[in-house]
């Protein structure tokens, strides 16, 4: 008797000292609440939309130069065709460089997102650590794309052993 009351107290312990604290927050949720999120929202969508609005424009324009095409090359020359089908081409390229220096990757909407968003964003994974470290949890995840993992207790990080098992040397 007084040995399974022992194993059950080891089994007790060791459970209660693997316990991990873990948590869960909704960062679309958020972010819909907080009003200096909204407005920047608002600020992107209106510059989006006026670069978009550019974009149709532009591409009308390159779709009226070949529909004037179209009509006149009976009357061109070969020359004469080859050149107003690389004008086409040209203002066509033009067009779409200009749609990837607006909406690309690195593009100018990219980098006012950064500079809009990016603030608000770091002001709320600051309060997440903040209160992870305060309510001592061991992860926190974001629910609302996929699991994203915003915090985590550095004791957990197991980088190192990692790299040494593969024979580098980390730090």
């Amino acid at each position: 008797m007084k040995k399974s009351i022992v194993v059950f107290a080891i089994l007790l312990m060791s459970v209660v000292t693997f316990a991990q604290k873990f948590a869960f927050v909704d960062m679309d949720y958020i972010l819909g609440k907080m009003p200096q999120y909204t407005e920047a929202q608002k600020q992107l969508d209106k510059i989006a939309e006026g670069w978009q609005k550019d974009v149709e424009s532009k591409m009308k324009g390159v779709d009226d130069m070949y529909k004037q095409f179209q009509a006149e090359q009976v009357l061109m020359t070969d020359p004469m065709k080859q050149q107003k089908i690389k004008e086409i081409e040209g203002k066509e390229k033009e067009v779409k460089d200009f749609q990837k220096a607006k909406f690309g990757p690195n593009g100018e909407l990219f980098k006012k997102r950064e500079e809009l968003v990016k603030p608000i964003q770091d002001k709320i994974y600051n309060e997440i650590q903040k209160y992870a470290l305060a309510k001592s949890f061991d992860f926190i995840f974001d629910r609302s794309n996929g699991a994203t993992m915003l915090y985590s207790a550095e004791k957990y990080n197991k980088s190192e052993d990692i790299l040494q098992a593969l024979g580098v040397t980390g730090k």
